[in-house]
C-alpha cells in the first residue's frame, strides 16, 4: 500500500495532478477540500470546531483505508511549513499508513505567485472546491496566505528519500502525474 501525499501553496494545482495520478495508477484521490468543504457547510473552518470536525473526517478517513484493501491513497493539503503543529500533523497521518507498512511517498509542487493567481479561477477548481467558486474572495485567501505562511520547503528541508519536487510551472497535471507515478513506481 502507498499514500501519495502532494503539498504545495494554493493554486499550484494539487488536486488537478492528483486527478491525474487517480487516473493513471486507480489509487484514490482525497484532496483537502472534501473535508474543508463539507464542513464550512456548519462551521468557519478556522474556528476550533472546524479544525477539529476536519482533521476527525481526515483521519478515520485514513484508519479506514490504511486497514483496506486498497493499493493506496493521494492525499492533497496546503502545508505551512513555519508551523509545528502542521508537521506533526503531517506525521500523525502519515503513521497511520505506516501502522500498516504503507510506503509514504511526498510530492511537493510549486510555481510561482502570477501562475497560481490565473489558476485560482480555473473550472476544475470552482467545480471540485465549493469555498473557492468566488474567486474574488479566493484570490484574497490566496494572496493573504503567501503574505503569512511558507508554502514551499527550502531546499533540503525534507530528507526523506521518497520525495520528489515538482516545479510545474510549464508542466501539464497528466506530465506531473506521470513523473510521479515513475518515481514512485504507482
Amino acid at each position: 500500500m502507498k499514500l501519495v501525499l502532494i503539498f504545495g501553496p494554493q493554486a499550484v494545482g494539487k488536486m488537478t495532478v492528483g486527478q491525474e495520478l487517480a487516473k493513471i495508477t486507480g489509487l484514490k484521490l482525497f484532496h483537502n477540500h472534501m473535508t474543508i468543504d463539507l464542513v464550512s457547510n456548519f462551521f468557519d473552518y478556522d474556528s476550533e470546531e472546524g479544525k477539529r470536525l476536519v482533521t476527525l473526517y481526515r483521519v478515520e478517513m485514513f484508519k479506514a483505508v490504511a486497514k483496506s484493501d486498497l493499493e493506496g491513497m493521494i492525499f492533497t493539503f496546503t502545508w505551512c511549513f513555519e508551523n509545528e503543529e502542521e508537521r506533526k500533523y503531517i506525521e500523525q497521518l502519515c503513521d497511520i499508513f505506516k501502522e500498516h507498512n504503507a510506503e509514504i511517498c511526498f510530492v511537493e509542487l510549486e510555481a510561482d505567485l502570477e501562475e497560481r493567481i490565473r489558476r485560482n479561477s480555473t473550472l476544475n477548481r470552482r467545480i471540485y472546491k465549493e469555498m473557492k467558486r468566488n474567486t474574488d474572495q479566493s484570490e484574497k485567501w490566496l494572496l493573504e496566505g503567501e503574505e503569512k505562511h511558507r508554502y514551499n520547503s527550502f531546499e533540503g528541508e525534507i530528507q526523506d528519500k521518497n520525495y520528489l519536487r515538482i516545479n510545474n510551472m510549464n508542466v501539464s497535471a497528466k506530465e506531473a502525474a506521470e513523473m510521479i507515478k515513475e518515481k514512485f513506481d504507482l
